[in-house]
C-alpha cells in the first residue's frame, strides 16, 4: 500500500491491542498504512466483524484494519509497536524475537522507564523507545475512545543505533501523528514517568478524571510532593530533568488539556485487571531506595494501589 505521494508504507504490527495500540494503529491505518493489531480474542473478533471503532471528537469512525490473536502475525512487518503492559515485556519480546524479520524496527510504546532495555535483554534485538502522550481507553471490544492529545517523543535507548528513529518518526508524521525525535530519550521517559506517577495512582484511588484532580487544592499539593520526589530520584540516578516547579506546572497543564481522561491505572482497577503501578510509582520507590532518596508519598501511593488491586482480584 502506498501513501498519496507514491512512497511505499512500511508494514506495521501492533503487539498489544489495548487503548494505546488501537489508537495509534487506527491513526496509521486511516492514513493508508498496512497495520495488523495483535490482541485478545474479544477485541480481534469485534475488529474482524465490523472494523476497529475509533471514537474521537464526538464522532465514531470504523477503521478497516487486520487483526490477529497470534504473534505469528509479526512476521513480515517492517515496524513492530510493542504496546503490552510493562509486566508482560519480557514474554512479548521473546514472541517478537521468534517471528520478526531481521530488518524490523521494534518500538516500545509503554508506560515506565526501562521497557526498551528489558525487551532488548529478553529478545536480543535493539529497541527504540517512544514516550506516549494520549488519553485513550477501551469502550468495549474493538472500540477505542480518544479523550485527548496523541503525540509521541521517540529516541534510541542508550547503546542502540539511532538510524531507525527517523524512519519511524517519518511514518507517524505521515499519518498526522506528531512525533518528535529526542537525543536524550531517558530524560524524556523520566519526564513522562513523573506525569504518570503524579496522575495514575490518584486517578485510580479517587476514581477521578484529570480535570477534577487539578481543580482540587489538596490533590494539587500532593502532586507537587510527588513531582519533587521523582525529580530528586531521577537526578540521583544521573538523569537530567527540569526543576520540580516547572514539571509541576507542566502536570497541571496536562491535567487541564486531558480533563476528561482517567488514568490507565484507574481503568485497570475498574476492570479488575493487574495495574502497572510497579513500573510507575513502584519504580520511583525502587530507584529511590537504591540511592537513599526518601520517597514517602510515592511509597504510600504504590502501596495503596497495590492493596486496591489485590482487593479487586479477591472480589472477582
Amino acid at each position: 500500500m502506498t501513501h498519496g505521494t507514491g512512497a511505499p508504507w512500511p508494514r506495521i504490527a501492533v503487539l498489544g491491542a489495548g487503548a494505546v495500540g488501537c489508537y495509534f494503529g487506527a491513526r496509521l491505518a486511516l492514513a493508508g498504512a498496512p497495520v495488523v493489531l495483535i490482541g485478545r480474542p474479544p477485541h480481534v473478533e469485534a475488529i474482524r466483524s465490523r472494523g476497529l471503532l475509533l471514537e474521537t471528537a464526538g464522532a465514531t469512525h470504523p477503521v478497516t484494519v487486520e487483526a490477529s490473536i497470534s504473534p505469528r502475525a509479526i512476521a513480515g512487518a517492517d515496524i513492530v509497536l510493542l504496546c503490552v503492559k510493562s509486566a508482560d515485556t519480557p514474554a512479548a519480546a521473546r514472541e517478537i524475537a521468534a517471528h520478526r524479520a531481521p530488518h524490523a524496527i521494534v518500538v516500545s510504546m509503554q508506560n515506565g522507564v526501562d521497557n526498551a532495555e528489558r525487551a532488548r535483554e529478553a529478545g536480543g534485538f535493539d529497541v527504540l523507545a517512544a514516550v506516549v502522550y494520549v488519553g485513550a481507553s477501551m469502550g468495549g471490544p474493538g472500540h477505542v475512545v480518544h479523550a485527548g492529545r496523541g503525540d509521541l517523543v521517540l529516541g534510541a535507548w542508550p547503546g542502540a543505533p539511532a538510524a531507525a528513529v527517523g524512519t519511524v518518526a517519518d511514518t507517524f508524521e505521515r499519518a498526522g501523528v506528531a512525533c518528535r525525535a529526542s537525543d536524550d530519550i531517558r530524560a524524556e521517559l523520566w519526564t513522562k514517568l513523573v506525569m504518570n506517577a503524579t496522575f495514575n495512582a490518584m486517578s485510580a484511588l479517587a476514581h477521578a478524571r484529570y480535570g477534577a484532580l487539578v481543580a482540587a487544592p489538596g490533590a494539587v499539593a500532593t502532586m507537587r510532593a510527588i513531582v519533587g520526589e521523582c525529580v530528586a530520584v531521577a537526578r540521583a540516578d544521573g538523569v537530567r530533568l527540569p526543576e520540580a516547579d516547572e514539571l509541576h506546572a507542566a502536570a497541571l497543564r496536562l491535567g487541564q488539556a486531558m480533563a476528561g481522561a482517567t488514568s490507565s491505572t484507574e481503568q485497570d482497577l475498574a476492570r479488575g485487571r493487574p495495574t502497572e503501578i510497579d513500573a510507575l510509582n513502584g519504580y520511583v520507590v525502587r530507584v529511590g531506595d537504591a540511592h537513599g532518596v526518601p520517597v514517602p508519598v510515592n511509597r504510600a501511593l504504590h502501596a495503596l494501589v497495590g492493596l486496591a488491586e489485590r482487593a479487586r482480584a479477591g472480589a472477582a
